[in-house]
């Protein structure tokens, strides 16, 4: 998009019409001046991603859908870390981990977070019985009520996610 472009006009107008309203909006969510701000930009980051036509019917719908879905996303990083630091709490000094080891772990149980959400819900639960609880296929068949075959299914349609995971 080059500076001068009708695009890049419709953007510039765009953000200066309404990134103070979605900033207030954020705000009044999160009740953090910081995060607002950092969620409001990713918003318009994510329009610049997006490259959506020159014009939007609903700018603030758009953009409150996209900002909602980013708040989303925030709240749930923010309650991993917080079950993360819980957990630390509980080892002794000398076992805690860095803090660099600790925005590693905590990025790698957000993309794992997100990986679990891409999965239908039946398939997430049975990858977590399975992984979290031990439990055999037959024992997930019958907790959830489908076949040992469909839950072979699950398992692959997770271990792939897992995959992808790991190659990204």
């Amino acid at each position: 998009m080059s500076a001068n472009s009708p695009s890049a006009d419709a953007f510039s107008h765009l953000y200066s019409s309404h990134h103070g309203w979605l900033y207030s909006w954020l705000w009044r969510k999160l009740g953090s001046r910081e995060d607002a701000a950092e969620l409001a930009q990713d918003t318009f980051v994510r329009l610049l991603s997006a490259k959506p036509s020159d014009e939007l019917a609903e700018p603030r719908a758009y953009l409150t859908t996209v900002a909602h879905g980013l708040v989303v996303n925030h709240w749930r990083k923010l309650a991993l870390e917080r079950a993360y630091l819980s957990a630390l709490e509980a080892r002794p000094e000398m076992l805690a981990p860095s803090p660099e080891e600790r925005a590693l772990v905590i990025e790698t149980l957000c993309q794992i977070d997100a990986m679990l959400e891409r999965l239908a819900p039946k398939a997430r639960q049975a990858f977590l019985l399975a992984q979290l609880d031990g439990l055999t296929y037959a024992q997930i068949a019958e907790q959830l009520g489908v076949s040992d075959r469909m839950v072979k299914k699950y398992m692959a349609q997770a271990m792939l996610q897992c995959m992808l995971l790991v190659a990204s």
